[in-house]
């Protein structure tokens, strides 16, 4: 058999329908967040303004007489939903460490490169421009992409583009997302409270004894993924970290093997065969025959799939089309009419933001992908050529969710510099995705001439 220079053309196969379910999710994600950034945007900027903002500071307390937590609604948003997209990334890295694009060296390589190279350039161009004091903290800002954003957009040329551009930018946003991940864990947290983060570590121990004893019912994991974020909370640690280690605890593996799955369909036929033999002149008992063997049916599916899987597919939604568009709502509250553009957009934040997510993503993700070819560790997918990967670059440039994020965390109790930090994004996101778009589409008519 001959040798397959393009790894990720079967690969595509094996994970089509899987990745296009996500994929129109992700799509759909992200035309409904590039429109709840708009609105917020222009309720922000209008006399409802002022209204709007107070709104997302109402506290909100949940629990009972002494144990309660007292939260603004903007917080809960920032701390507590965006656990469950913490956990949903979670999940998808796990599940493309396990089977997909992530789950061997040679798939991995190219992705993986040019994600690292995506992280380390705009953090240094950004650190360059802010070298010392407050405003250095914000190195982090640049670093993330977008994954609804752009893979989205890149969707938008899917008729001009190969399939496997998709895939490539897909898992180099999702290795993207661990290299974030990391970043906010080690960089990213206020004074560690060391009893409580021991007793982080004890639920996380248990967690993983309940995986490991084979417990596959999510009401445990949900109690304890609760107490988990709590005692981050308290600890210092960022508590929306809990997801992503809630995520990792998470049984991947079905009750039945797809061969014990086949033996109960077979059992299941059998049964039904004799059923409607037996039956014929019984209409009632048949009903009730043929209702304990569907339900048999359901209980088998059910039993096929992993929790991890179900978890995955039931949060999905939630997150794409609810919690995410919420955090946009919470964190996009910009005033663009009052707003001193001029001033701002050469404010050393802005700048680090704007240059670190704009030119060092382009430069760190197409320089690091062509050494990883260069040097033997990958090749390019099938169909996808160097301009087809500096397009997916520029579409890297898409910050806005985890860099407005990490801006959070960066500049907590300095709102000017969040502010700068807002803008930056926005302005760079803008700007990567008309880049990405155009350089695609004209790539592409060029490539259809020359045929």
């Amino acid at each position: 058999m001959a040798e397959n220079h393009y790894p990720l053309e079967p690969l595509f196969g094996k994970i089509l329908s899987p990745f296009e379910r996500f994929l129109k999710q992700t799509t759909s994600g992200g035309i409904v967040l590039m429109c709840m950034t708009l609105l917020t945007l222009i309720v922000a900027s209008s006399p409802l303004g002022d209204p709007y903002r107070h709104l997302w500071e109402l506290p909100i307390r949940i629990g009972a007489g002494s144990y309660n937590i007292e939260m603004s609604l903007h917080v809960w948003v920032n701390e507590g939903l965006m656990t469950l997209f913490f956990l949903l990334v979670g999940l998808e890295l796990k599940r493309e460490i396990m089977v997909g694009e992530l789950a061997s060296l040679r798939n991995a390589a190219l992705p993986v490169a040019g994600a690292l190279g995506g992280m380390l350039t705009p953090a240094i161009i950004y650190f360059l421009l802010n070298p010392s004091g407050p405003a250095s903290a914000g190195w982090g800002v640049p670093m993330a992409t977008d994954i609804a954003f752009s893979v989205g957009i890149l969707v938008l040329l899917a008729w001009r583009i190969p399939k496997n551009l998709i895939i490539f930018l897909t898992a180099l946003a999702i290795a993207d997302d661990l290299g974030a991940v990391l970043v906010i864990a080690l960089f990213y947290t206020r004074t560690i409270v060391v009893p409580l983060l021991g007793i982080a570590a004890s639920f996380l121990g248990v967690l993983v004894l309940f995986n490991r004893g084979g417990i596959r019912h999510p009401l445990p994991y949900a109690v304890l993924g609760i107490l988990l974020w709590l005692a981050l909370l308290k600890s210092g640690i960022h508590a929306t970290l809990a997801g992503v280690l809630l995520a990792f605890t998470v049984p991947a593996r079905p009750v039945y093997t797809p061969h014990q799955f086949e033996a109960r369909l077979d059992d299941m036929r059998d049964a039904f065969h004799k059923e409607t033999i037996n039956c014929e002149d019984d209409l009632l008992r048949g009903i009730t025959s043929m209702s304990a063997i569907a339900e048999n049916v359901e209980k088998a599916s059910y039993a096929v799939q992993s929790p991890q899987q179900r978890m995955e597919h039931n949060l999905s939604p939630w997150v794409t089309f609810g919690i995410i568009p919420l955090f946009a709502m919470a964190n996009a509250v910009l005033d663009v009419l009052a707003m001193p553009f001029r001033e701002v957009i050469v404010k050393p934040i802005t700048l680090g933001v704007i240059l670190g997510l704009v030119l060092g993503k382009f430069i760190g993700i197409t320089s690091f992908a062509w050494l990883s070819v260069k040097i033997g560790l990958s090749t390019l997918p099938g169909g996808v050529g160097w301009r087809h990967v500096m397009g997916a670059a520029w579409l890297g440039g898409i910050g806005f969710t985890m860099s407005l994020f990490i801006g959070q965390l960066a500049f907590v109790g300095r709102p000017s510099h969040f502010e700068e930090v807002r803008i930056g994004v926005m302005v760079a996101s803008l700007m990567s995705a008309t880049l990405g778009l155009t350089w695609l589409y004209l790539s592409a008519r060029k490539s259809t001439v020359t045929r």
